[in-house]
């Protein structure tokens, strides 16, 4: 068969940096396709069936907080002492507005002591009521409209069997309508109701993401069979991901937090849909250059299986930083989403290329890419793709004039800079209630608690103070409760300066005479910014506080919810540093390895790190700023961070290693004309499939899902739109040759690089 005199000739293998070893997998994929298929189905029958042998684990609560934490060690100590602790995480909560009468609230003090003198089931331990008719030290709340009752249960159960025994303690005592039962409060049940919710909509996020993709990638190829492709390889990920964390949770023992799963929908679904992307663009590249079907499938395979391996090596390795962190909580997350992208990575590089072997140009179905020849282009231009293409040529063409590039650069950077700014505001929490909708029951629960008592009234802080015979200073106590009562954010307190409180009740004077415990009360979310920041200022100031009422002799532990969060937010910054360091080390180290150069993987890098501060400091002035929120869940900027720095080099990969590849063989201006317009329309359909991705954990309406689902959406658009599209050209024109230092490769292709005018490449044409 002739070919036209007009056709350009069939491409070489793209990426000639890959070498024979890419070329001889990129045939052997070819040749193997129907057993790569029929491998991945094995795999997964294996998998199944083992992990269906596999005990289910429990909340996965217990790697969040270590049992050497001060808080923790600080309860331990305070039952040693007295046998019980003094406040709980399960509170059931009775609220009358127009008042309680006293026959209901001594039935519900009864109930309380009923449960303390009888064995009950597990896992409910005991009970202690407060009454808001015992005005305690510095309420401001209501008189005799409510009773809380402090629900204690075996710390080894699950959320949900506390919050089953809580609702079991209100149908056994508290079930007549006069006892006026508002529901269950508490960071337990708050834990339990977001797994529910979490399981109740996880469902609809993964149908609408799906629905997502579909369109997205049918709009980018004009296929219904590429959306199947990314669809169906995005689904054997994710089942095998699932069923090995099973099989190596048991085995090693491994347990993720529950806020993972959702994280690691969006995760899968987006990675290897870019992939697929990736590997349908390349396909569609070489078929419209005019290669033969099966040498374009051999050609794409060659030449993107070594981007698409490194760039998922690059995000596998980025998330496997948060292992450098002290905090048991990250070092959750680290090996479930490393797994979850090398799952996915494999699949990637295996089922992808081998499907497309067996479908070839039907892929594309119901149209075909069809080789156009230049004075087709001609006659045909309209316009649309193309008229966007050559739009997309001349925008490039400009970024390589190094006056427009320094302009862009600069623009650029001032906007970005800007963006971050808010960031400086950043406060972070826990706030397991305040995370949920404010009509859920445990979250009116709460409500009402807080207007009867005070905000922290459902999670307070217990001061421990021992000493030999600190019983017997009372005076000094109650002075020293007195002043921990005029601290900044304290609501109330209760201690022994009670008159209600005697010896012989054992609840803030131990028996031995060398303990004694205060309940201090904040007036805001006690798992929030605000009432953390409280009681880390009431530490810092408590050695003053001993020193003015005459204790100073008396050593102080602190436990309780606000005292666990206030570790957990410390160690969180702490960890900011060394996980920081440890992602930009290995996003680094991965560049400089592909690229062979220094200068472009630290301004690449620079780069991605600069659209994760703007995109972190627009989510701190929407939900801080303009939503009022007292702060971002704990969690959410350091997964944005490391996920988006990971993907930000992801696409440096796929971008400037094809400009790096196209520099080999012309000048570095050449090459950015030429590898820049193609590279960034594929980046750009597989950004905003990722940025939606990730969007949809919106979908799940709890906070912390909506402040990193804001987050990702709006840093993967930065970086697509601004960094990759305008940043990154223009920082490799003004750079020039030199971003390949110390290697040679662009040094000697650009050295007429000033003088040697731009080639633009020709526009690829509309289907």
């Amino acid at each position: 068969m002739t070919r036209s005199p007009h056709r350009r000739p069939p491409p070489q293998v793209a990426y000639t940096t890959s070498g024979a070893r890419s070329s001889a997998y990129a045939r052997f994929a070819v040749h193997a396709r129907w057993w790569l298929v029929v491998g991945w189905v094995g795999v997964l029958v294996a998998l199944t069936t083992i992990s269906g042998r596999v005990e289910p684990g429990g909340d996965g609560l217990a790697s969040i907080i270590p049992l050497d934490s001060p808080a923790i060690q600080a309860e331990i100590r305070s039952v040693e002492e007295f046998g019980f602790p003094l406040s709980s995480r399960t509170v059931v909560v009775q609220r009358d507005p127009d008042g309680l009468s006293a026959f209901t609230q001594a039935q519900a003090v009864l109930a309380a002591i009923a449960v303390d003198q009888t064995p009950q089931p597990a896992p409910l331990l005991g009970a202690i009521p407060l009454t808001n008719s015992i005005r305690l030290s510095g309420s401001t709340g209501e008189t005799d409209t409510a009773v809380i009752t402090y629900l204690f249960m075996n710390p080894r159960s699950g959320f949900a069997r506390q919050e089953a025994a809580a609702q079991r303690y209100i149908e056994d005592h508290l079930n007549q309508p006069q006892d006026r039962v508002v529901g269950v409060a508490g960071s337990i049940p708050a834990r339990a109701e977001q797994a529910a919710l979490v399981a109740e909509h996880l469902p609809r996020m993964e149908l609408l993401t799906v629905l997502a993709i579909i369109v997205l990638v049918t709009l980018t190829f004009r296929s219904l069979l590429a959306p199947a492709l990314a669809l169906g390889s995005s689904a054997i990920a994710f089942v095998a991901t699932l069923h090995l964390s099973e099989i190596l949770g048991s085995v090693a023992g491994i347990t993720a937090p529950a806020e993972l799963e959702p994280l690691l929908v969006a995760l899968l679904l987006g990675v290897v849909t870019d992939y697929t992307i990736f590997y349908l663009s390349a396909l569609q590249s070489q078929l419209r250059a005019g290669a033969e079907w099966r040498d374009a499938v051999t050609s794409a395979v060659s030449s993107y299986t070594p981007i698409v391996i490194a760039a998922g090596l690059t995000v596998a390795a980025g998330t496997a930083a948060l292992l450098a962190a002290s905090s048991e909580f990250f070092k959750g997350f680290a090996p479930a989403m490393a797994l979850s992208v090398l799952v996915g990575l494999a699949v990637s590089v295996t089922l992808v290329p081998a499907v497309l072997a067996i479908l070839g140009p039907a892929i594309f179905w119901p149209r075909r890419p069809r080789p156009v020849s230049t004075a087709r282009i001609a006659r045909r231009w309209r316009p649309g793709k193309l008229g966007r293409a050559i739009r997309d040529l001349r925008v490039v063409e400009r970024l390589t004039r190094r006056r427009t590039a320094a302009l862009v650069l600069v623009g650029c950077l001032v906007t970005l800079v800007a963006a971050s700014l808010p960031l400086r505001n950043i406060e972070l929490g826990v706030g397991f209630t305040a995370s949920l909708p404010s009509d859920n029951p445990v979250s009116r629960a709460a409500d009402q608690a807080g207007v009867a008592f005070a905000p922290g009234i459902t999670s307070p802080t217990t001061l421990l103070f021992e000493g030999p015979g600190v019983t017997e200073r009372l005076p000094e106590l109650s002075d020293l409760q007195a002043g921990i009562r005029g601290q900044p954010g304290v609501a109330m307190v209760l201690g022994p300066a009670e008159n209600f409180t005697q010896r012989e009740f054992d609840i803030v004077l131990a028996r031995s005479g060398n303990a004694a415990r205060m309940l201090v009360v904040f007036d805001h979310d006690p798992l929030g910014a605000t009432a953390i920041n409280d009681l880390s200022a009431l530490q810092e100031n408590l050695p003053a506080l001993l020193a003015a009422s005459g204790l100073d002799d008396v050593n102080v532990l602190v436990a309780g919810d606000t005292a666990l969060a206030e570790g957990l937010v410390t160690s969180t910054k702490s960890d900011l540093w060394r996980i920081a360091l440890a992602a930009i080390i290995v996003n680094l180290i991965v560049l400089v390895l592909f690229l062979r150069a220094l200068v472009a993987p630290l301004f690449l890098l620079s780069s991605s790190i600069l659209a994760l501060t703007a995109s972190l400091g627009i989510t701190v002035a929407l939900f801080i700023g303009l939503r009022g929120n007292d702060d971002l869940t704990f969690y959410v900027p350091f997964a944005a961070a490391v996920l988006l720095v990971a993907l930000g080099s992801d696409y440096n990969i796929f971008g400037v290693g094809h400009v790096w590849e196209e520099a080999g063989h012309m000048p570095l201006k050449d090459a950015i004309v030429k590898a820049v317009p193609e590279t960034t329309r594929a980046i750009m359909a597989a950004g905003i499939t990722l940025a939606v991705s990730f969007g949809m954990l919106a979908v799940i309406p709890l906070r912390p899902f909506r402040e990193l689902a804001f987050a990702m959406s709006v840093g993967i658009l930065i970086d697509v739109l601004v960094v990759r599209s305008l940043l990154v050209p223009s920082l490799l024109t003004v750079v020039g040759p030199a971003s390949g230092w110390p290697g040679p490769h662009l040094r000697r292709a650009g050295a007429t690089d000033d003088e040697t005018a731009p080639q633009a490449a020709e526009p690829a044409p509309e289907q």
